[in-house]
């Protein structure tokens, strides 16, 4: 068993973890929506005012944030109106990028910020670039969160809500480059600047690059970033398993070389932070006193859909392979948290790599969920100085076995999170922890084979659990990490 030797430095503190790292997305796609999060007041799935409660419980428990919705693609084909007002009067209308299946409108905007209400998150809507209006967008900000008399306020209180709802993010359009409008960067950003100018009252996030596109981010921040009129820009990057969009590959039939290949294209998170980070840093020097942060807000890995079902509904299983693409991402958003404040997996329940599974009425937390629950103690945390030796796994390609981040929170109290990817080899880790002074350690372990997954029948068969292969000493700490491992320690 091999030993790496780990640093790390409490007293250098580099930036806030910003608790919305730990976002989420939910799209009207599939079964994220109805049957995943809602399922009307009158199921005999027990809910909350047609919200499942066993999936409200599920997102308070590891304290989610903050919800994106209504997409995603689905988002700029979304017109607010037909979602309000009483249910059998909402218009329906065929969703046209996930299935062609009818929408028809019973969670809609009173019912996305009430859940948010009832779950504690921060609300994060994406208004209608592609096929919306200036006008639209304004109206459905102003229906949302004003106090004053308008007739966007007497038609909210009209269907039920006398205050304003806080909605603290407004993302303006969604992958413009593709989907929302095919547009150019250049045409953009001077939609973009048009529709800010008439959205009031949230902070403003852009879209921003698909993957690693330098041109479009650079554009951005040229004519966009200045004036305070861009408090956020958007990132899009999805880990493919085989790297070909035709073929994916399988969420649950996969080999050994397969399983390494996702997480090396995973690790391609890293290059994108980096070089996305050098282009917004020249332009938040230059153009603006305030820093425009980055918005992770679709991540993950994207599979093949599950056999037999729907392929436009986006349904594939979550194993140990999800849970070490979630651990390598969230401890590269917290080693950058220094300019990434939010991140939102895809998507939050059934859809992609999903936290949540249901089937009627029972539910699954995925190993995707518990990584989420692991890293909770991040939240709000100073991050601070942290480096290992490590090992690459791949002789091809750039794949390290361990990738970690560290820690301090206002209590005084450290967290480590450290994943392990290799399948093949246990580490001991011998690190050190110079001018720390704590007393007691409590650890947590996820871990199995790398195609291991809970099924309905088998709800718990990947689950964390308590472990003491985590010895203090003083200033050093001695930690033996399992083969494909995810483990979480604190210390007080």
């Amino acid at each position: 068993m091999a030993t790496l030797k780990m640093t790390i430095d409490k007293s250098n503190k580099l930036s806030k973890i910003n608790k919305n790292i730990y976002g989420h997305f939910s799209e009207h796609l599939g079964r994220c929506i109805y049957g995943g999060i809602y399922v009307g007041k009158d199921s005999p799935i027990p809910n909350i005012n047609g919200f499942r409660k066993d999936v409200v419980e599920a997102f308070k428990a590891i304290k989610l944030p903050v919800l994106r919705w209504p997409g995603g693609c689905f988002a700029d084909t979304y017109h607010w109106m037909d979602g309000i007002g009483p249910l059998e009067s909402r218009k329906k209308i065929v969703n046209i990028h996930w299935g062609g299946v009818t929408e028809d409108n019973s969670f809609g905007t009173h019912e996305f910020l009430d859940f948010c209400e009832l779950v504690g998150c921060d609300a994060y809507v994406s208004v209608n670039v592609g096929s919306g209006t200036i006008e639209e967008a304004a109206n459905w900000v102003e229906y949302m969160t004003s106090a004053n008399e308008s007739p966007m306020t007497e038609l909210r209180k009209k269907n039920g809500r006398e205050e304003p709802w806080k909605v603290k993010f407004i993302g303006i359009g969604n992958e413009n480059w593709g989907c929302g409008g095919n547009m150019s960067a250049e045409y953009y950003s001077d939609v973009y600047n048009q529709f800010q100018c008439f959205l009031r009252g949230a902070e403003k996030i852009a879209c921003g690059p698909n993957s690693n596109d330098i041109h479009w981010t650079d554009v951005m921040m040229n004519k966009s970033s200045g004036f305070g009129k861009m408090q956020g820009l958007s990132l899009h990057y999805y880990t493919i398993p085989t790297g070909n969009w035709g073929k994916k590959g399988s969420s649950t039939d996969f080999e050994k070389d397969e399983y390494y290949a996702s997480l090396s294209r995973t690790w391609y998170m890293e290059r994108i932070l980096r070089d996305q980070k050098a282009v917004m840093q020249r332009y938040n020097d230059i153009n603006s006193k305030h820093t425009v942060g980055l918005v992770v807000d679709e991540w993950g890995i994207w599979a093949d859909v599950i056999p037999g079902t729907n392929p436009g509904f986006l349904y594939q299983q979550n194993s140990m392979r999800d849970a070490m693409v979630a651990a390598i991402n969230l401890n590269l958003f917290n080693l950058n948290s220094d300019r990434v404040k939010m991140a939102n997996i895809a998507q939050v329940v059934n859809v992609l790599q999903a936290i949540i599974l249901t089937e009627g009425e029972k539910m699954v937390k995925t190993p995707t969920y518990h990584v989420f629950d692991m890293f909770t103690g991040h939240m709000e945390a100073d991050l601070v100085y942290s480096s290992v030796e490590n090992k690459q796994i791949l002789d091809d390609n750039y794949l390290p076995a361990i990738s970690q981040s560290v820690s301090v929170d206002a209590d005084g109290k450290m967290h480590i999170t450290i994943a392990n990817a290799s399948v093949d080899e246990e580490f001991d880790i011998d690190c050190v922890m110079p001018r720390a002074e704590y007393t007691t350690v409590s650890a947590k372990v996820l871990s199995g084979e790398f195609n291991a997954c809970n099924t309905f029948d088998a709800p718990d068969a990947v689950a964390p659990v308590c472990y003491d292969g985590v010895k203090l000493d003083g200033e050093k700490l001695a930690i033996k990490l399992p083969k494909c491992s995810v483990i979480s320690i604190e210390l007080a």
